[in-house]
């Protein structure tokens, strides 16, 4: 295994001596360090940087102090065809830098060789780094996870001032936490909050990535949503975790703003592209795109695995960050070979004394060859676990021999991360992400639109395993709408009777839309700004109950694989164990799942009994009767009496004892 370079720190470092500017390339002929005024406007001098054997290029400038802004320009040869970019007309940013003086903004002098950028790129900023003290996870496997855009989601909250609406401090206002602990969150994750640029073709639709999964530097917050810096991640993060919740940041390593060929030479480009990039073998100056975003990072280098495990590892000592989940996670593994679960990086990330107690999240796929890799991690990894989505919806839309495949949805899908040895899952089970459909818009859209992203619709995903209800998008039929609310709370509660680590996407819990637009990246607007006077209070007190469910049976907190001695029985809603004709008939829409669990409320072991109807009409159901015992419907909304299930519902009958209910 090639190993990490061990030379000083990189970045910018105060100490007694001044500021140490540290920066890795192999290739440059030479480094100069720039520094500019207080505001980041003029460049008052360059500085030539002293190359060291190990790559490092360093200078200890004394009269640098905190605020101190400052970029790079390296030298060498431009030639593209060979992968190297060498251009000192481009102004770079540190990729180490923590803190920017403003944000990344397109522009086609970004792309073409001579031109000067010096006045289009942000400055590093010399910054001191809090301290947190170490203390382990708040966010276990097994509870629920609620991911978040930062921007979108505070941009219309009425309670939240003006001046902080779309930033991470917004989050720690009491609305906003009374609304997570209300709904049963153990952890937000927060979608990227570091430094980004838009994608070319944006500025001229008058678009701009409200996202930010198009990264620039890896450990630098967006001034746009973290206007604080690291102090302002910092006093959210403990707010969080002083409310019982923990934060995760997803975070974008596959690849960079860069993009292709075509893309802006902003930051690792120009330092040394073919090592941070992975490249054709045979054409050293062709970039391998196996992120479908123009380049990919090249994980396996140990210079690049340096700046990531030091980026993770600063988000940690900084800011307490709890975990991180990573976006097209396959690339973390990946080499020329393809993809290998004991790769460098994922195994120097499980055994990092700083990381190894983090929670880790991959998003396990990517489009290289190879590149589904759902349920081959290694443990502890969590994956998100799109076969259980792809399921869970299609349970809900109607689909045929779709019961056993439910089934194995709740159990904690043992079939995918049991394959190597696993005896608990890593699944985390989602309905709807930050990609896709809203889950209102599940069961409101029979097709994507996405009109309002200037692709003539043909981006983002045609199947969604979606429904409209009758009628296709938005409706002021009060029939439509009770059959759309009714299934949101269907899918929802089913979501929330999985086994193992649940992730709810903002919003989701009170019926918010995107318009259809299942690829809303792109839409910093009313389309993806959460309308919060606008949400369905009957829906989020469904999610909120259901929360509580959660939180008082531990069987579906529980990780490990069901049994089948005594744990857990599938049975009918007559009462009687699930034959395989029933599991095999295309008529079979009911089902019913019986779970042993502990019980907070009663401080006993007790059953639970989890009854689906997927018909759109009531049926009798019979469950299994014991001696001084009797079945108490926790849902009301689910069910018409212990005898009578709803209408496509999701009811949860606990066993109490007739001596506790009188």
């Amino acid at each position: 295994m090639p190993q990490l370079p061990v030379s000083p720190s990189l970045g910018a470092t105060l100490g007694p001596d001044g500021t140490t500017f540290a920066v890795w390339s192999g290739s440059a002929s030479g480094i100069e360090l720039c520094l500019f005024d207080e505001i980041g406007e003029r460049e008052l001098r360059r500085l030539p940087m002293q190359h060291g054997e190990d790559g490092v290029h360093s200078l200890t400038v004394a009269d640098a102090p905190a605020g101190t802004r400052y970029g790079f320009r390296a030298w060498g040869a431009y030639s593209p065809d060979d992968g190297l970019w060498f251009d000192p007309a481009k102004l770079l940013v540190d990729p180490y830098a923590s803190e920017l003086d403003r944000p990344f903004r397109y522009d086609p002098r970004l792309s073409t060789f001579g031109d000067d950028t010096a006045d289009l790129v942000p400055k590093a900023i010399v910054t001191t780094h809090p301290v947190v003290p170490p203390q382990p996870p708040l966010f276990q496997a097994g509870e629920l996870i609620y991911e978040i855009a930062v921007r979108p989601f505070t941009m219309l909250h009425p309670d939240i001032p003006v001046a902080q609406r779309g930033t991470v401090a917004a989050l720690a206002h009491p609305s906003v936490i009374a609304h997570l602990k209300q709904i049963g969150v153990s952890a937000v994750e927060l979608m990227p909050i570091t430094a980004w640029i838009d994608e070319r073709h944006l500025p001229p639709l008058g678009l701009t990535n409200g996202w930010g999964y198009n990264p620039i530097a890896f450990m630098a917050l967006d001034p746009r949503l973290v206007p604080g810096g690291l102090v302002e991640l910092s006093d959210t993060v403990k707010a969080l975790h002083d409310a019982g919740i923990g934060v995760i940041l997803d975070l974008v390593f596959n690849h960079s703003g860069e993009s292709d060929r075509l893309g802006a030479t902003l930051s690792m480009r120009g330092l040394d592209n073919n090592t941070y990039y992975r490249h054709a073998t045979d054409r050293p100056g062709e970039l391998i795109n196996d992120t479908g975003t123009g380049n990919t990072i090249a994980c396996d280098h140990p210079v690049v695995r340096r700046l990531i495990l030091d980026s993770l590892r600063h988000f940690v000592r900084a800011a307490g960050i709890d975990g991180f989940r990573f976006d097209l996670g396959s690339i973390l593994g990946r080499d020329m070979n393809g993809f290998r679960a004991d790769a460098a990086l994922i195994t120097e990330m499980l055994a990092d004394p700083v990381l190894k107690d983090r929670v880790l999240i991959a998003e396990p796929w990517d489009i290289g060859p190879g590149g589904y890799q759902l349920g081959n991690f290694p443990a502890p990894f969590l994956e998100w676990n799109d076969r259980a989505r792809d399921d869970l919806r299609r349970t809900w839309r109607g689909d045929r021999h779709i019961v056993g495949d439910l089934a194995t949805a709740l159990a904690a899908s043992s079939s995918i991360f049991s394959r190597n040895g696993g005896e608990e899952t890593r699944s985390v089970n989602f309905i709807a992400a930050h990609d896709g459909f809203t889950l209102m818009d599940v069961v409101s859209h029979a097709g994507k639109h996405n009109e309002a992203n200037g692709e003539d619709n043909r981006d983002g995903h045609n199947e969604n395993q979606s429904w409209n209800n009758g009628v296709e998008g938005e409706t002021d039929d009060p029939e439509v709408l009770a059959f759309r609310r009714r299934d949101v709370m269907a899918l929802l509660s089913t979501l929330f009777a999985t086994r193992g680590t649940i992730m709810l996407t903002a919003g989701d819990e009170a019926g918010r839309s995107q318009r259809g637009n299942n690829n809303a990246y792109c839409q910093d607007n009313e389309i993806t700004w959460i309308d919060w006077p606008a949400l369905d209070p009957t829906l989020i007190a469904h999610t909120a109950l259901l929360g509580q469910i959660r939180a008082r049976f531990d069987v579906f907190r529980e990780t490990a694989f069901f049994t089948g001695d005594g744990d857990v029985e599938w049975l009918r809603l007559d009462g009687q164990p699930m034959t395989t004709s029933d599991w095999e008939s295309p008529a079979t829409d009911n089902l019913v799942m019986l779970l042993a669990t502990g019980d907070a409320v009663q401080n006993r072991r007790t059953r639970l009994a989890v009854v689906i109807n997927r018909s759109h009409a009531p049926h009798p159901f019979q469950l299994p009767a014991r001696p001084g015992a009797g079945w108490q419907s926790l849902v009301a909304s689910a069910s018409a009496g212990i005898n009578m299930a709803a209408a496509r519902s999701v009811g949860f009958h606990v066993e109490i004892s007739h001596v506790e209910i009188s």
